[in-house]
Protein backbone atom coordinates (compact mmCIF):
# COMPACT_ATOMS: atom_id res chain seq x y z
CA UNK A 1 0.00 0.00 0.00
CA UNK A 2 1.49 3.21 -1.02
CA UNK A 3 1.87 5.79 1.62
CA UNK A 4 -0.52 8.96 1.97
CA UNK A 5 1.42 12.43 0.27
CA UNK A 6 -0.83 14.01 2.53
CA UNK A 7 0.05 12.29 5.95
CA UNK A 8 1.97 14.06 8.55
CA UNK A 9 5.92 13.05 9.33
CA UNK A 10 6.83 10.34 11.16
CA UNK A 11 8.90 12.05 14.45
CA UNK A 12 10.73 9.15 14.81
CA UNK A 13 11.66 8.43 11.11
CA UNK A 14 15.26 9.60 10.06
CA UNK A 15 14.25 11.52 7.70
CA UNK A 16 12.20 13.43 9.89
CA UNK A 17 12.86 17.35 10.21
CA UNK A 18 14.47 17.87 13.78
CA UNK A 19 13.07 21.16 15.62
CA UNK A 20 15.95 23.42 16.56
CA UNK A 21 16.78 23.39 20.19
CA UNK A 22 14.84 26.20 22.59
CA UNK A 23 18.19 28.76 23.57
CA UNK A 24 16.42 29.59 26.64
CA UNK A 25 15.85 25.84 27.47
CA UNK A 26 18.66 24.47 30.23
CA UNK A 27 19.63 21.52 28.03
CA UNK A 28 20.36 23.96 24.76
CA UNK A 29 24.17 24.33 24.50
CA UNK A 30 25.56 27.39 25.62
CA UNK A 31 28.81 29.23 24.36
CA UNK A 32 32.14 29.31 25.56
CA UNK A 33 32.67 32.34 27.42
CA UNK A 34 34.47 34.75 25.72
CA UNK A 35 37.87 34.97 27.84
CA UNK A 36 37.92 38.85 26.91
CA UNK A 37 35.24 39.88 28.88
CA UNK A 38 36.35 39.74 31.99
CA UNK A 39 34.18 41.30 33.83
CA UNK A 40 36.30 41.47 37.17
CA UNK A 41 38.77 43.01 36.17
CA UNK A 42 36.94 45.75 34.10
CA UNK A 43 35.64 46.44 37.65
CA UNK A 44 39.07 46.48 39.06
CA UNK A 45 40.51 49.01 36.33
CA UNK A 46 37.70 50.92 36.49
CA UNK A 47 37.67 51.41 40.40
CA UNK A 48 41.37 52.52 39.99
CA UNK A 49 40.60 54.98 37.23
CA UNK A 50 38.01 56.59 39.28
CA UNK A 51 39.76 56.94 42.18
CA UNK A 52 42.71 58.66 40.13
CA UNK A 53 40.07 61.17 38.32
CA UNK A 54 38.68 61.85 42.04
CA UNK A 55 42.23 62.90 43.05
CA UNK A 56 43.18 64.53 39.67
CA UNK A 57 39.90 66.86 39.42
CA UNK A 58 39.87 68.95 42.44
CA UNK A 59 43.71 70.26 40.48
CA UNK A 60 41.80 70.76 37.72
CA UNK A 61 39.53 72.94 38.74
CA UNK A 62 42.43 74.92 40.34
CA UNK A 63 44.00 75.35 37.30
CA UNK A 64 41.02 76.86 35.80
CA UNK A 65 42.16 80.32 37.43
CA UNK A 66 45.58 80.29 38.35
CA UNK A 67 47.22 82.88 41.32
CA UNK A 68 48.38 86.04 40.28
CA UNK A 69 51.75 84.96 41.46
CA UNK A 70 51.87 82.16 38.71
CA UNK A 71 51.76 85.01 35.47
CA UNK A 72 54.72 85.59 33.82
CA UNK A 73 56.01 89.15 34.55
CA UNK A 74 56.06 91.62 31.72
CA UNK A 75 56.57 95.14 31.07
CA UNK A 76 53.18 96.95 31.16
CA UNK A 77 51.63 98.41 27.90
CA UNK A 78 48.80 100.45 27.32
CA UNK A 79 46.32 98.55 24.62
CA UNK A 80 45.03 100.13 21.83
CA UNK A 81 40.64 100.55 21.56
CA UNK A 82 40.62 97.51 19.52
CA UNK A 83 42.91 94.81 21.73
CA UNK A 84 40.59 96.42 24.77
CA UNK A 85 37.43 95.27 22.44
CA UNK A 86 38.88 92.10 21.91
CA UNK A 87 39.88 91.65 25.51
CA UNK A 88 36.78 92.63 26.52
CA UNK A 89 34.83 90.00 24.44
CA UNK A 90 36.88 87.05 25.39
CA UNK A 91 36.60 87.90 29.56
CA UNK A 92 33.12 88.00 28.70
CA UNK A 93 33.34 84.47 26.87
CA UNK A 94 35.29 82.98 29.44
CA UNK A 95 33.39 84.54 32.44
CA UNK A 96 30.46 82.59 30.82
CA UNK A 97 32.02 79.41 30.55
CA UNK A 98 33.05 79.26 33.71
CA UNK A 99 29.13 80.31 35.12
CA UNK A 100 28.24 77.46 33.24
CA UNK A 101 30.60 74.74 34.06
CA UNK A 102 29.61 76.44 37.89
CA UNK A 103 25.77 75.79 37.20
CA UNK A 104 25.56 72.74 35.37
CA UNK A 105 28.42 70.70 36.74
CA UNK A 106 29.19 71.70 40.21
CA UNK A 107 32.59 73.34 39.17
CA UNK A 108 33.18 75.93 41.10
CA UNK A 109 35.70 78.74 39.96
CA UNK A 110 38.16 79.45 42.93
CA UNK A 111 39.37 83.52 43.18
CA UNK A 112 38.75 86.28 41.99
CA UNK A 113 35.75 87.27 39.09
CA UNK A 114 38.20 88.67 36.67
CA UNK A 115 41.42 86.27 37.04
CA UNK A 116 42.61 84.75 33.39
CA UNK A 117 40.19 81.43 32.60
CA UNK A 118 42.43 79.05 30.67
CA UNK A 119 40.22 77.76 27.99
CA UNK A 120 41.59 73.94 27.32
CA UNK A 121 41.03 73.97 31.03
CA UNK A 122 37.83 74.76 30.94
CA UNK A 123 36.91 72.42 27.97
CA UNK A 124 38.59 69.85 29.92
CA UNK A 125 36.10 70.06 32.71
CA UNK A 126 33.48 70.47 31.12
CA UNK A 127 33.88 67.03 28.83
CA UNK A 128 34.74 65.48 32.13
CA UNK A 129 31.70 66.76 34.23
CA UNK A 130 29.15 65.63 30.51
CA UNK A 131 30.46 62.28 30.73
CA UNK A 132 30.55 61.50 34.58
CA UNK A 133 27.09 62.82 34.68
CA UNK A 134 26.26 60.60 31.66
CA UNK A 135 28.25 57.58 32.92
CA UNK A 136 26.14 58.03 36.24
CA UNK A 137 22.81 58.23 34.56
CA UNK A 138 23.73 55.15 32.47
CA UNK A 139 24.75 53.05 35.24
CA UNK A 140 21.53 53.94 36.99
CA UNK A 141 19.64 52.99 34.30
CA UNK A 142 20.74 49.98 33.45
CA UNK A 143 21.13 49.00 37.12
CA UNK A 144 17.38 49.62 37.65
CA UNK A 145 18.18 52.60 40.24
CA UNK A 146 16.02 55.41 37.76
CA UNK A 147 17.29 58.95 37.46
CA UNK A 148 20.36 59.83 40.07
CA UNK A 149 20.01 63.22 41.70
CA UNK A 150 21.68 66.19 40.51
CA UNK A 151 24.59 67.05 42.51
CA UNK A 152 28.39 68.19 41.79
CA UNK A 153 30.44 65.85 39.91
CA UNK A 154 33.02 64.93 42.87
CA UNK A 155 29.68 63.65 44.49
CA UNK A 156 28.62 61.85 41.64
CA UNK A 157 32.47 60.03 40.84
CA UNK A 158 31.68 58.82 43.88
CA UNK A 159 28.42 57.18 44.08
CA UNK A 160 29.74 55.69 40.33
CA UNK A 161 32.54 54.31 42.18
CA UNK A 162 30.01 52.58 45.08
CA UNK A 163 28.70 50.91 42.22
CA UNK A 164 31.24 49.48 40.14
CA UNK A 165 30.82 46.31 41.49
CA UNK A 166 27.72 45.38 40.75
CA UNK A 167 28.76 45.63 36.68
CA UNK A 168 30.52 42.54 37.49
CA UNK A 169 27.38 40.85 35.68
CA UNK A 170 27.15 42.70 32.78
CA UNK A 171 30.80 42.50 31.24
CA UNK A 172 29.35 45.11 28.47
CA UNK A 173 28.40 47.54 31.12
CA UNK A 174 31.44 47.04 33.18
CA UNK A 175 33.60 47.42 29.88
CA UNK A 176 31.69 50.56 29.09
CA UNK A 177 32.61 52.00 32.48
CA UNK A 178 36.07 51.39 32.70
CA UNK A 179 36.65 52.94 28.74
CA UNK A 180 34.69 56.25 30.16
CA UNK A 181 36.91 56.49 32.82
CA UNK A 182 39.86 55.74 31.65
CA UNK A 183 39.43 58.33 28.53
CA UNK A 184 38.24 61.18 31.08
CA UNK A 185 41.33 60.38 33.83
CA UNK A 186 43.41 60.32 31.03
CA UNK A 187 41.61 63.75 29.82
CA UNK A 188 42.49 65.18 33.33
CA UNK A 189 45.84 64.37 33.35
CA UNK A 190 46.77 65.78 29.96
CA UNK A 191 44.89 69.37 30.80
CA UNK A 192 47.24 69.34 34.07
CA UNK A 193 50.51 68.82 31.63
CA UNK A 194 51.64 65.72 34.22
CA UNK A 195 54.63 65.10 32.21
CA UNK A 196 58.03 63.49 32.88
CA UNK A 197 61.03 63.64 30.54
CA UNK A 198 62.09 60.23 29.03
CA UNK A 199 65.66 58.79 28.52
CA UNK A 200 65.91 56.72 25.71
CA UNK A 201 67.07 52.44 26.69
CA UNK A 202 69.06 50.19 25.38
CA UNK A 203 67.38 46.95 23.81
CA UNK A 204 64.25 45.76 22.53
CA UNK A 205 60.84 45.59 23.84
CA UNK A 206 60.27 42.29 25.46
CA UNK A 207 56.63 41.93 23.51
CA UNK A 208 57.11 43.82 20.49
CA UNK A 209 61.18 43.36 19.79
CA UNK A 210 61.43 47.40 18.21
CA UNK A 211 64.01 49.50 20.19
CA UNK A 212 61.17 52.29 21.71
CA UNK A 213 62.00 51.55 25.37
CA UNK A 214 62.23 54.43 27.46
CA UNK A 215 62.70 55.40 31.23
CA UNK A 216 61.00 57.47 33.34
CA UNK A 217 63.54 58.66 36.38
CA UNK A 218 61.13 59.93 38.83
CA UNK A 219 58.88 57.20 38.91
CA UNK A 220 61.23 54.62 37.78
CA UNK A 221 59.41 52.68 35.42
CA UNK A 222 60.43 50.94 32.19
CA UNK A 223 57.73 51.95 29.47
CA UNK A 224 57.57 50.92 25.42
CA UNK A 225 56.34 53.76 23.12
CA UNK A 226 55.70 51.56 20.45
CA UNK A 227 51.95 51.95 19.34
CA UNK A 228 51.89 48.98 17.69
CA UNK A 229 53.17 46.98 20.43
CA UNK A 230 50.93 44.36 21.83
CA UNK A 231 51.07 41.47 24.50
CA UNK A 232 49.52 37.79 24.63
CA UNK A 233 47.55 38.40 28.14
CA UNK A 234 43.80 38.52 26.52
CA UNK A 235 43.40 40.75 29.60
CA UNK A 236 45.53 43.69 29.36
CA UNK A 237 44.30 47.06 28.03
CA UNK A 238 46.59 46.72 24.98
CA UNK A 239 43.88 44.56 23.16
CA UNK A 240 41.34 47.40 23.28
CA UNK A 241 42.92 50.83 23.87
CA UNK A 242 44.95 51.91 20.96
CA UNK A 243 46.04 54.57 23.35
CA UNK A 244 47.93 52.26 25.77
CA UNK A 245 51.39 51.36 26.46
CA UNK A 246 52.87 48.32 28.47
CA UNK A 247 54.94 50.06 31.61
CA UNK A 248 57.12 48.11 33.88
CA UNK A 249 57.94 49.13 37.35
CA UNK A 250 62.04 49.12 38.37
CA UNK A 251 61.17 44.93 39.87
CA UNK A 252 59.05 44.08 37.71
CA UNK A 253 61.38 45.27 34.72
CA UNK A 254 64.38 43.24 36.07
CA UNK A 255 62.39 40.52 36.10
CA UNK A 256 61.76 40.73 32.72
CA UNK A 257 65.14 41.40 31.69
CA UNK A 258 66.73 38.77 33.46
CA UNK A 259 64.11 36.14 31.03
CA UNK A 260 60.69 36.14 32.67
CA UNK A 261 57.94 38.30 31.54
Amino acid sequence: MAPDPHSAPNPLSASAPHPAPNPLSASAPHPAPDASEDAAAFVRDATLWAALLARQLPDLVKELAPSAGARPVSAPRAPGPAERAARAALLAVERAEALRNEQHHGLAVPGHGAAPIRLHVSDALRDIGDGVTELEEALFERLGHGRPRRTPVAERLTRIAALLGRTAADPTLARHARDELRRMARRCARALGETEEMVRLPGRCPWCDSVSLRVFPERDAVLCVNPGCRCADPACDCASDPAFRHLWERAEWDVTRDGGR
